[in-house]
């Protein structure tokens, strides 16, 4: 089960691309903050989920920020930050990217186990109280993203709960995006 109308747990990353400082969700309190979860061998990141996450960073503007991360749960030997960052110089994001942080042998990243996510491209739309309000696997319509952004942005801050309820998480890629494996599968 994914994280939703909960206190957004920060990204735990180890490195930033197109910022000089490490951003934070506390440091974008009171502004909509929409994350783009993707692998740069993820053919429905590529075709889809990035293409998206600019078009929002295009069209939103000093109303949104949108944040990459770079979540890898396979291949780890190929998707390295050398590797990422000519992936984004080529492709040109122009938003800022974390690499997602492994912990030990654990092919998933803690950001994407925090948040509970099933695979790449996922995206997340965190409110200005830093709630996530949105938690989407796959291809997003692009109308339905932007309304539901737009209504975000005419929101007022809310209280934020306390409790942050317990993370879940469960690769396989296809053209539409990459799921993480079932347990006890190995990949490379």
């Amino acid at each position: 089960m994914h994280l939703m109308n909960a206190p957004a747990p920060d990204l735990e990353t180890t490195h930033w691309f197109g910022v000089d400082e490490t951003p934070t969700l506390a440091s974008h309190r009171g502004r909509i903050v929409v994350i783009e979860a993707f692998q740069m061998l993820c053919p429905g990141c590529v075709a889809y989920g990035l293409p998206q996450a600019q078009r929002v960073h295009d069209t939103f503007g000093a109303d949104v920020t949108v944040l990459g991360l770079h979540t890898v749960f396979e291949h780890h030997a190929a998707m390295t930050p050398v590797s990422l960052e000519a992936f984004l110089h080529e492709y040109q994001i122009p938003f800022p990217v974390g690499v997602d942080r492994r912990e030990g042998d654990d092919p998933m990243p803690v950001t994407m186990r925090h948040y509970g996510m099933r695979g790449t491209p996922t995206m997340i739309i965190v409110d200005r109280a830093g709630i996530v309000r949105h938690h989407a696997f796959g291809h997003q319509d692009d109308l339905a993203l932007g309304a539901a952004i737009a209504s975000l942005i005419g929101e007022a801050v809310t209280d934020i709960p306390q409790e942050i309820p317990p993370h879940a998480h469960d690769t396989n890629c296809d053209e539409l995006g990459c799921t993480v494996p079932e347990q006890g599968a190995t990949t490379q």
